[in-house]
């Protein structure tokens, strides 16, 4: 009875998510959740990047949405953010000028980093376990997070030394990011499997 149940629901959220509709209002939903995630914001004092779940959200979104759904609503999570809506981080000035400012290089790749961690996984679960393929995905996403971030951060303060910008932009967060990386491994192994059942 469970199992039928579980099964009907799985059926129900896959015909959903094959129509444009049904598409369009998964990606919007997508944007949401990413735009709260962002609100759960701590400042740092020693450099302009708060610490937030928005990469937990982002690697979310491109692991239950595949790459090109997930890179198609991240697109539309920073349209929203450039037009004025409150979905960035608090502790930057939002809109345009949240894009152009230093953390504009995490913001600017969320996108691409949805698209790696939902493609690199399809691929990947070809031969190994879905816990594997998604940890492995997420890493290799979020090592472009943080390359992308620490390039724009040079490319705004070119006077700043090697050391400062990976003090100001990856070292702090790496062992959140770990944290955030396995939980959303875990999440998408554990929903894969009871979609199996």
């Amino acid at each position: 009875m469970h199992n039928t149940a579980t099964v009907s629901r799985a059926t129900s959220f896959g015909s959903v998510a094959r129509t444009l509709p049904g598409r369009i209002v998964l990606g919007l939903a997508a944007t949401v959740v990413v735009a709260l995630a962002a609100h759960v914001s701590f400042p740092l004092p020693f450099t302009p990047v708060p610490f937030i779940l928005t990469p937990l959200a982002v690697l979310g979104v491109g692991l239950a949405l595949g790459p090109v759904a997930g890179f198609a609503s991240l697109c539309a999570y920073l349209l929203e953010g450039a037009a004025g809506l409150p979905v960035f981080s608090p502790s930057g000035p939002g809109g345009v000028l949240q894009l152009m400012g230093p953390t504009g290089g995490y913001l600017l790749s969320y996108p691409l980093v949805a698209a790696l961690a939902g493609g690199l996984t399809s691929v990947l679960r070809r031969s190994m376990p879905s816990f594997a393929a998604a940890t492995a995905a997420c890493s290799a996403a979020a090592a472009v997070l943080f390359l992308s971030g620490a390039t724009w951060m040079m490319h705004l303060l070119p006077a700043m030394s090697l050391h400062t910008v990976w003090i100001a932009t990856v070292a702090p967060f790496l062992p959140g990011e770990a944290i955030k990386v396995l939980a959303a491994a875990g999440t998408y192994s554990t929903l894969t499997r009871k979609q199996r059942l």
